[in-house]
């Protein structure tokens, strides 16, 4: 320990006698080592953190999927919740909920906040138990049971003050009076960010098969496999699809819950990430190392003397290994305080409020990481030059003045490596940030199908015991609101949409069947459903293409109607109009729509989906409590007529909360597939120059230490007649022959590796030519500007000076 104390010692004060070299060594490290400390902290938070529930890895979710209509694991059909939880014997429990949103009224300011109905196992299932108050009971969990609820802690703080005597208390909940019976654990916000749970009180006795909307989350029996459970669930669904034909096609997906909350795409992204830092950090490595070698010429006479007087070969390594590793100790210091700056910034570019497990921050694990990493990078980064720098020539050294020309040509061919290396590495990340940033490029280029320009969205859902029983009260209250804000000045359009496209909750569809075009009962296709009222097309700006808009007059007393898109026009009517033309959803006894219209296609969920059918439907006829009022108006700031359009509402009834007041470029900007490619795109630019300025600093620098080396030849050149365009010529041509063995082993590897980024890219291919060839010339023609300079130098060099040189 006394020993490597003074190594440390020692070494210290060697590194403080050479401040420049330190400095940039450290802050090529801190680079390095930043980057690595936060995408850790990303993976951290979304894959290695444990989740916040007892004995987590044996919960699992249950999905359903129906491979013909493209679901591999979507929600659940009440009917078949109750079925898996009656006749399995894999799960200690099986719970179902479905995500909602509610109205709070009472003393404090009207509020719509995020929940769910669950059922009454649901937090004994994740094992988790209120702070204050209990849980629900089995009794409540039955229709016409007494209305009760659960608070999140934030929701409790903010409308009932902490208060821990919370016996008899109720809360107004969509205009009835719930009571409250407990308080969950802080930061506690399951599904999602929910802060509000209330019993899904369903009756079982009427389960129906074809409406598709829970959400099952199961935990394992100890020692029961996922394995095991999905077997034994197929079976359970193969059963109930021979007895009930709606269930024709539907099977059963058991994953993680650890999975379902981090898909296998987001899994490959964070995976390319990871090898994308590491790709900086050797970068980092080689500049480091390259920077060693070069020192190490300056120190030749130091460890000749070292080695004369008795220290050992592997004495000499580790008091050099010591040196690197303050250096590297150092740089992971640094970059600990970078990463936390980065992870500040990564927080802000993420619009969406994460799941509240997600916690991007610098824990132990983190630290631990890093530390790691540095203690590492030291090693790796100083065990060549130690090797290289502890076996010196004695008899050579030991002269004033001498050089041994072997090792010379030995550590500019070690140094020339490096460099390669460097470029290879540099071009992997630039081609992949290319190819990331291009697919984000190509995703705001999509259109679509409508026009977000000066249209203000905001929602609402009516709720209260006056809207329970009466569907024409809510179509009523939403015909009135819309009336209201038309008048409204700077108001071109105004309507209602249930689901606004590519907002995150948007993710209603139905099965539907058409007139002349029979398919086996099981079998239907699927479409968008959205129900809308008059003027909600002109509103949003999507086209009518054929036929005619819905009316007022469309209402519960006139035919069913229906607007179709265009794709589905094309698809089931290729020679006809569709217009005129009938459809009807579920099975047989649904009732037929005539289709009035047909409208541009538009993208749903994502900018990425590809056609489907859509379908719209008139609100007087197919009443929904939840809806988006969506203004289109004349003004360049549409947020201004935020304030009015909310009086109007509130006219009408002061209890309704408003909630997700936005823009509809904003809603396009924060939509998921958008937000995500920008932020994917922007780290891996980020990667990408880092690497950039690494990998050119490194060839400047060989390039420059070799003119160095190189003075006395160049003078005697010089001397015997050579010109400065001869020696410019030179330099270059030792430069770019680095460069151009980098680009070409670089092109072989990102041709492999950029096959990790194939499912998250859009409009490009992962081995684009292009993007290949383009980068692959960027990078040329910037290592000829590093190696330019110093090769400028050289030609300046007078040669009565140079044949001085030693």
């Amino acid at each position: 320990m006394g020993t490597l104390w003074q190594d440390m010692r020692y070494g210290a004060r060697m590194l403080f006698k050479s401040p420049g070299f330190t400095l940039v060594a450290v802050l090529s490290l801190a680079l390095g080592i930043s980057v690595n400390t936060t995408i850790f902290s990303m993976v951290n938070a979304l894959i290695l953190r444990p989740l916040p529930y007892e004995e987590a890895q044996r919960l699992v979710v249950v999905q359903q999927t129906q491979l013909k209509q493209g679901i591999r694991g979507g929600v659940v059909s009440l009917g078949d919740f109750v079925d898996w939880r009656n006749e399995n014997s894999a799960f200690e429990s099986i719970a179902a909920y479905y995500e909602r949103s509610f109205n709070l009224a009472g003393e404090n300011e009207p509020e719509r906040v995020k929940g769910a109905s669950i059922s009454a196992d649901l937090f004994r299932t994740l094992g988790v138990s209120p702070v204050h108050g209990r849980d629900l009971l089995a009794a409540e969990d039955r229709p016409n049971a007494e209305r009760v609820a659960l608070l999140s802690h934030s929701l409790w703080q903010r409308r009932f003050n902490s208060d821990a005597n919370l016996a008899g208390k109720t809360l107004r909940v969509n205009g009835e009076d719930h009571t409250i019976v407990g308080v969950m654990p802080p930061n506690f916000k399951y599904p999602s960010n929910a802060e509000l749970w209330t019993p899904l009180a369903l009756d079982t006795a009427e389960a129906d098969r074809g409406n598709h909307y829970l959400s099952c989350i199961a935990r394992l029996k100890p020692g029961v496999t996922i394995e095991a459970a999905q077997a034994q669930m197929t079976t359970i669904a193969q059963r109930l699809e021979a007895e009930h034909p709606i269930n024709k096609g539907w099977g059963v997906r058991v994953i993680s819950l650890r999975e379902e909350l981090i898909d296998e795409e987001a899994r490959m992204v964070l995976v390319a990430l990871l090898g994308a830092v590491l790709f900086v950090l050797l970068i980092a490595c080689a500049n480091v190392a390259n920077l060693l070698l070069a020192r190490s010429v300056s120190r030749e006479k130091e460890m000749a003397i070292r080695t004369a007087l008795g220290a050992g070969r592997a004495r000499v390594i580790r008091q050099l290994l010591t040196e690197s590793v303050l250096i590297s100790l150092a740089g992971g210091a640094l970059g600990v305080l970078l990463a936390m700056w980065g992870i500040d910034l990564l927080v802000t570019a993420i619009p969406e409020e994460m799941p509240f497990w997600v916690r991007f921050d610098i824990d132990t694990r983190v630290l631990l990481f890093t530390l790691s990493v540095s203690l590492l990078t030291g090693i790796i980064f100083g065990l060549v030059p130690a090797l290289q720098a502890s076996k010196p020539d004695l008899q050579v050294s030991l002269k004033e003045g001498s050089r041994s020309a072997t090792e010379g040509v030995r550590r500019n061919r070690l140094r020339s490596l490096l460099v390669v290396s460097e470029i290879a590495l540099t071009l992997v990340l630039l081609i992949g940030a290319a190819l990331m940033m291009k697919s984000f490029m190509r995703l705001q280029e999509v259109a679509p199908g409508f026009d977000p320009k000066n249209v203000l969205t905001l929602q609402l859902w009516v709720q209260g015991p006056q809207y329970e029983q009466d569907e024409q009260r809510v179509t009523s209250f939403y015909s009135r609101a819309v009336e209201r804000i038309r008048a409204l000045p700077g108001v071109k359009s105004v309507g209602a949409v249930s689901m606004l496209p590519l907002d995150s909750d948007s993710s209603s569809s139905t099965s539907f069947a058409v007139e002349n075009h029979p398919v086996p009962q099981g079998e239907e296709e699927s479409a968008g459903h959205t129900v809308a009222t008059p003027n909600f097309l002109s509103a949003i700006g999507i086209p009518l293409l054929r036929g005619r808009d819905f009316t007022e007059t469309d209402d519960e007393n006139a035919p069913v109607v229906v607007i179709v898109n265009n794709w589905m026009a094309r698809r089931y009517f290729p020679n006809d109009d569709a217009v005129g033309k009938r459809i009807r959803l579920g099975g047989p006894e649904s009732r037929w729509r005539t289709i009035i219209g047909v409208v541009g296609d538009i993208k749903r969920l994502s900018l990425r989906d590809k056609e489907e059918a859509q379908l719209y439907f008139a609100h007087k006829q197919d009443s929904w409590r939840s809806m988006t009022i969506v203004v289109r108006t004349n003004l360049a700031d549409p947020g201004s007529l935020s304030g009015a359009v909310r009086g109007e509402i509130w006219a009408i009834d002061k209890e309704q909360p408003i909630n997700n007041v936005r823009t509809m470029e904003r809603v396009l900007a924060v939509s998921e597939t958008v937000w995500v490619a920008r932020v994917f795109g922007m780290l891996f630019a980020v990667l990408a120059g880092v690497a950039l300025m690494l990998a050119v600093g490194g060839l400047y620098g060989v390039i420059a230490y070799s003119v160095s080396q190189r003075t006395h030849e160049i003078g005697i050149r010089m001397a015997l007649g050579a010109q400065g365009r001869d020696v410019l010529r030179m330099v270059l041509w030792q430069g770019m022959v680095l460069v151009a063995a980098g680009l070409a082993v670089g092109l072989v590897g990102a041709f492999i590796v950029t096959r990790i980024l194939a499912s998250s890219l859009y409009g490009v291919t992962a081995t684009d030519p292009v993007s290949f060839a383009g980068i692959a010339l960027l990078l040329a023609g910037v290592a000829l500007l590093a190696s330019y300079i110093p090769a400028r130098r050289a030609t300046r060099v007078d040669p009565m000076v140079a044949l001085r040189y030693e």
